[in-house]
């Protein structure tokens, strides 16, 4: 059931007025209505994991009470390091046992020793990403002393399981969302006017921008051993664009109907295309996994390993950039994009400059210099390579992609595959991306680019009128084929 389809329309509409109306009296309603809506939506796309959603909560409950107890003794360490490795090993045991059992007998094979191993029919929870995270960061923040255990089952299944995040994110942080579903929600018409103005960004983001770019990308990916590298550059920059239309419109349709619930949701993205240099990127970029690694891994890393100077530092961001690129799958690709980011990382290691904020300098009409836009396109040129290797299937076909696409026929005229319908099609969908960009940098100071003052929220014929002509948009260019989200695979 997608954001982006009708049957999820339906879905919430339901779970909103029951939400608002029966549970008017306490907050306690809304929760287990919202528990309810939570388990159904997760039922529907997977019902088989329903039973390990369950019991990873109510074990991690009662693991948070112990740590919380005994937080200053060893037993409260011995307890997080169970809640950590339980995590983990869950994580690994669904993602990426069969990984290691097809890498350990490619490794025998090539040193000449026969295996006859085979895989295990394992089905991956979706979601086991998102929610293992949640429960790790969960144990550790009480652990800390960051906050309390919650007391309460069902505010912490709420926690785990929010049907809005549990696919595909963002990863909220236990000591940001528990105590949101400890307060009774009032209807506020400004916040979710401003959920809605959200959710309509985000699909215009997704169904006018990431699935038409897909049009043009898919295609070359499919056929790519016979097209020039011009329309392979091409194609890797569109799906830059692409990744980022797709995921970051989930992400604020994921934010938009928390606030249609009074619940907010943290931020994922914050204009990274905007950046000078690739640190400020990823401080931009996929907030909620890069802030989780950097504060559970990065940090510690770089304390333990300051001794070594920038090595030191290297070495950290090496480890970090290789976990959230394993974090997307069980390919060697995601750890060779996590290598390549770090790599990115030395220049700025080298200058001092890795912790300095940057500072855009704006020229005429509002846009930024000249100088500023070289380095943002240098930038997100530099990441769209690290993409490619993303989006291939494997490390070979990565590095044939970037063979046939680093010759001569990088200079020669674009060959766009029959299913793009031709070159003015393809422009018309650079055209979108770029007018959504440029729409993003002139509403660079606000939390998404479509979000109103508060003066015209109020105007209720005009925001009705802004939405209906959204509607309109949507409808009449968007892409009507309901295609999955990228972020829905990891």
């Amino acid at each position: 059931m997608l954001f982006n389809s009708f049957d999820f329309f339906g879905f919430f509409i339901i779970v909103f007025l029951l939400y608002w109306i029966a549970g008017k009296k306490n907050n306690s309603i809304q929760n287990a209505i919202l528990l309810v809506a939570s388990y159904v939506f997760y039922g529907i796309a997977e019902w088989r994991m329903i039973p390990l959603l369950l019991a990873v909560t109510v074990f991690f409950y009662y693991l948070g009470i112990g740590i919380e107890k005994n937080k200053d003794n060893k037993k409260g360490d011995a307890l997080k390091i169970t809640g950590v490795v339980l995590g983990i090993g869950i994580l690994l045991y669904f993602k990426y046992f069969n990984f290691f059992i097809l890498s350990f007998s490619d490794l025998f094979n090539a040193m000449g020793l026969q295996t006859n191993w085979s895989t295990f029919n394992i089905i991956m929870p979706l979601g086991v990403s998102y929610f293992t995270f949640k429960l790790i960061s969960y144990v550790i923040e009480i652990n800390r002393g960051k906050m309390l255990a919650c007391r309460n089952i069902v505010y912490f299944a709420n926690y785990v399981s929010f049907f809005p995040t549990i696919m595909a994110g963002p990863i909220d942080r236990p000591d940001k969302f528990i105590p949101q579903l400890e307060k009774k929600r009032t209807f506020d018409y400004a916040l979710a006017m401003e959920g809605f103005q959200q959710i309509l960004w985000g699909l215009m983001k997704k169904m006018l921008i990431a699935d038409k770019l897909a049009g043009f990308v898919t295609p070359v990916w499919e056929n790519y051993d016979v097209l020039p590298g011009s329309t392979l550059f091409l194609a890797v920059i569109m799906y830059q664009l692409q990744m980022y239309a797709d995921f970051s419109g989930y992400s604020d349709m994921a934010i938009g109907v928390g606030k249609l619930l009074g619940v907010r949701v943290t931020p994922n993205f914050k204009y990274p295309f905007f950046t000078t240099n690739i640190a400020e990127f990823w401080r931009r970029w996929h907030m909620s996994l890069t802030t989780w690694v950097t504060d559970y891994v990065f940090t510690p890393l770089n304390i333990k390993f300051r001794i070594l100077g920038n090595w030191g530092i290297f070495l950290a961001i090496l480890i970090n950039m290789v976990i959230i690129g394993l974090w997307h799958g069980a390919n060697w690709t995601y750890a060779v994009f996590g290598v390549y980011q770090a790599l990115l990382y030395i220049p700025i290691i080298i200058s001092g400059k890795m912790n300095k904020r940057q500072k855009l300098h704006i020229g005429k009409f509002g846009l930024p210099s000249i100088g500023d836009v070289s380095k943002m396109l240098f930038v997100f040129l530099l990441f769209s390579m690290g993409t490619a290797i993303f989006r291939a299937s494997n490390v070979e076909q990565a590095a044939d992609f970037f063979g046939q696409m680093i010759s001569v026929s990088l200079f020669s005229s674009v060959v766009v595959p029959m299913e793009s319908s031709g070159i003015s099609v393809v422009l018309f969908r650079f055209a979108l991306a770029g007018a959504l960009i440029l729409i993003e940098w002139f509403q660079r100071k606000k939390e998404f680019a479509l979000q109103l003052s508060e003066k015209t929220l109020n105007k209720r014929w005009l925001v009705c009128g802004i939405d209906i002509a959204l509607l309109l948009l949507i409808a009449l260019l968007g892409d009507d084929s309901s295609n999955a989200f990228i972020y829905f695979q990891f």
